[in-house]
């Protein structure tokens, strides 16, 4: 059978999260070319972000404008979802595996009354269900799960799958009707969050493009070549353990175990040897560039470009160049 697939959005202040394009070219996928993709979006502004979704192609999206939604945790906005797919026929809900999508994944499932999976990098229909893949043990293997029951619910790692571009889909939302939300569901309110410092560029969680720098740059003031690097190419910066252990840059910007997990499409490691701790946050990248004056050093087992050089020549000169392919 042919299934019905929704899309939970994702807000990104007053847009939509570039991430929710993303699985709906996963939930495209999956549909295939007899099914059907819709959108669900919550909040006080759902109504704002909905063109977004029409945009990539997505017509048909469902309205929950409630500004309780705004603030309520999972367990509450997960009925919600749950709720909307019931309404649209939908067996697979897609969502970004973002904080968000994470956190609304396990509510969202149990909801929902189905199998789940976080984290998906690869996921195809197959005659038995569906088939994903997705990397376990911090990056170190990756797992293959055949989702067999009638409904499932995946979280798609970002910026595995392309972002879902056109054609354009004429519009209609629709309201949601008021679904009954146990109140000790609705109890716990966000009240606020607080950002953790990060560099000027985008956040890592959400970069394309992540440079990180070790402690190959040898000094703090050294690591203003990865900041200059980083924004010729719009990037987040990075930085490893030994970096932020030494005070160089914040905690914030730790890549690795006990750091961030990160996929960008492009991961550019400076001067990192590539000890285990911090490959296990980024080996899921998609293209990984690793620039290390020493040939043997582990990075260059996970790099698909290795340049074995004098950073501190190989780096301004690839700033400089990527400056002038820019204009800038």
């Amino acid at each position: 059978m042919t299934p019905t697939v929704l899309v939970v959005g994702e807000p990104d202040g007053e847009r939509l999260a570039g991430t929710t394009l993303e699985a709906v070219g996963v939930a495209r996928r999956l549909a295939g070319p007899d099914g059907a993709v819709m959108g669900f979006l919550a909040g006080r502004d759902a109504a704002s972000r909905a063109p977004a979704f029409a945009a990539a192609g997505v017509g048909r999206v469902l309205l929950a404008s409630e500004p309780r939604f705004d603030r309520s945790l999972p367990a509450s906005l997960g009925r919600v979802a749950a709720a909307a797919a019931e309404k649209v026929g939908a067996s697979v809900i897609v969502l970004a595996g973002t904080t968000f999508g994470r956190d609304l994944t396990g509510s969202l499932s149990s909801a929902f009354r189905a199998s789940a999976a976080n984290g998906v990098t690869e996921a195809e229909g197959a005659a038995e269900g569906i088939r994903v893949r997705r990397p376990v043990f911090g990056g170190r293997a990756t797992e293959e799960r055949l989702l067999t029951g009638e409904r499932c619910v995946l979280s798609v790692r970002p910026h595995a799958f392309p972002p879902a571009t056109g054609p354009a889909a004429p519009l209609t939302t629709e309201p949601l009707a008021t679904v009954d939300v146990p109140a000790p569901l609705l109890a716990p309110a966000r009240t606020g969050v607080t950002a953790t410092p990060q560099g000027s560029g985008p956040s890592l969680a959400d970069a394309a493009i992540v440079v990180s720098g070790g402690r190959g740059l040898r000094a703090p003031e050294n690591f203003r070549l990865i900041d200059e690097l980083a924004t010729s190419l719009d990037a987040a910066v990075g930085a490893s353990r030994a970096v932020t252990d030494a005070g160089w840059r914040p905690a914030s910007l730790q890549v690795g175990q006990t750091g961030r997990s990160v996929s960008p499409q492009l991961y550019v490691a400076v001067g990192i040897s590539g000890a285990i701790q911090h490959l296990v946050g980024m080996v899921s990248s998609r293209v990984i560039v690793a620039i290390n004056n020493d040939p043997t050093a582990p990075i260059f087992k996970v790099a698909d470009y290795g340049i074995a050089a004098d950073l501190f020549q190989v780096v301004p000169a690839l700033t400089a160049e990527v400056r002038r392919a820019r204009g800038r």
